[in-house]
Formats: C-alpha cells, structure tokens, sequence
C-alpha cells in the first residue's frame, strides 16, 4: 500500500521529479513548491503521513523551524529531511528539531522510498555514516573560540594575565620585570608557568594562541591599569 506523502521544497522542479518518481511506485504524492517561511502551515494543512522537507543550507541557523513546528502541530507527521551532505551539527540539528531522517538530494529514489517505508513505522531513516557522525558531534562538540578563550583564562592568575599580555606585546624577560616591579628570575618563572598552563613552547606559541581564542579581550576586565608589586 502506497504511502500518503508530501515533497515540499523550494525548488518547483526538484519537488515536482521527486514526486513524480514517487507516484510511479504507487505512493500519494502531493509535490509543492514553498518558502520555509510557509511550508510548515502547508504541511500542517495536508496532513500527510510523511513530509520531504527540503532544505539548501541544513547548518544555518533556523533551518529546521518549520520541523519543529509541524512536530508541535501534528506530531503524527514523520519529517524527512531532504537537503545536501549535511556536516555533523546540520544533521544533529535536524534530529533535534524532531525529524526522523535525513536524505541526500543525491539519493537514488530507491534509497528515498526506503527512507519513506522507515518513517512511516515510526523508525530513523538515516545512512548510518551520517547517524554516526551526528552522534560523534552531540557527544564531542567542537570548543568555539569564545568558549576556548574563557576556558584557558579560567587557568591563569592575575598575575599571570598580565605577563601573558606583556608577551603577546612583544616584551621580553627585563621589561616585563620592570613593568611589573618584579626581579627578572620572577618575571622568567611567571613566563614558563603561563606556557605550562597553556600547553605551548614558545611565547610566540602564547601570543598566537591568545589571539585567536580571544583570551586577551576577556582578560580586559582583570588587565585595567598595569599593576606594580606582588598580588
């Protein structure tokens, strides 16, 4: 028995094939073209028992709004995505969202009606390379810069902000002491305890590491004036 479907996508002519393929293998289709702005009230509106949702960029923010809306609506409706290679967050974020899968634009329609016949029984529809991946990333999320840069101060002293600073400036061992009123053997321990904390080499490792985690800009508040004499 045919599944009642829905191919709603943007592109007239991509849901128009899809749909007809589907037909000729004895499913119900309804293709549409539509914003996503407005394919979620059509979807919602039709009720089918699966909808392909089309989508060109699964990784931008918003991208799944109208899954989650018809899931609130008509939580009997199974979604399938139907977008490009996804990276890890795309389709982690559609799972999120509530759809059941995901298919590539470059499915065989084979493959499509496979992923369809799983939706309807309520089962993931979804290569299992990209299941994996999008587990792989809610698991281990990649640490954004900002996220980086606040983590790495939290190892730092005050004390220690502030000769970081000095060497991203340029300043060697004696200007550091002089800056900081503090003997060259102090300021030259202060130096190797910071590149211990940081996990780096070299000052020019700090400095670079400082820069692009941003760990200076929220030091800014500690930093103020320089500071003289002990903490």
């Amino acid at each position: 028995m045919g599944v009642r479907l829905m191919v709603v996508d943007d592109h007239r002519l991509l849901a128009e094939a899809l749909a007809s393929a589907l037909k000729l293998r004895g499913h119900r289709v309804l293709a549409a073209a539509a914003p996503a702005a407005g394919a979620a009230d059509l979807v919602v509106s039709r009720a089918p028992e699966v909808c392909l949702l089309g989508t060109a960029a699964p990784a931008e923010p918003g991208a799944f709004d109208p899954v989650v809306k018809i899931r609130r609506e008509r939580p009997q409706i199974a979604v399938l995505v139907l977008g490009p290679v996804p990276s890890p967050r795309g389709i982690a974020a559609a799972f999120a969202a509530g759809a059941c899968g995901y298919v590539r634009h470059d499915e065989r329609i084979e493959g499509v009606e496979r992923a369809i016949m799983k939706a309807r029984a309520g089962e993931v529809a979804v290569a299992p390379g990209l299941l994996q991946s999008a587990f792989d990333a809610l698991l281990h999320p990649e640490v954004e810069p900002d996220d980086e840069g606040r983590r790495l101060l939290h190892l730092l002293t005050r004390r220690e902000v502030e000769v970081l600073a000095r060497v991203a400036e340029g300043e060697d061992t004696r200007l550091i002491a002089a800056g900081m009123g503090i003997a060259p053997s102090t300021a030259r321990t202060h130096v190797q305890r910071v590149l211990m904390k940081l996990g780096v080499g070299s000052r020019l490792e700090a400095a670079a590491l400082a820069a692009r985690t941003g760990l200076l800009d929220h030091a800014l508040p500690l930093l103020g004036p320089r500071h003289t004499g002990a903490d």
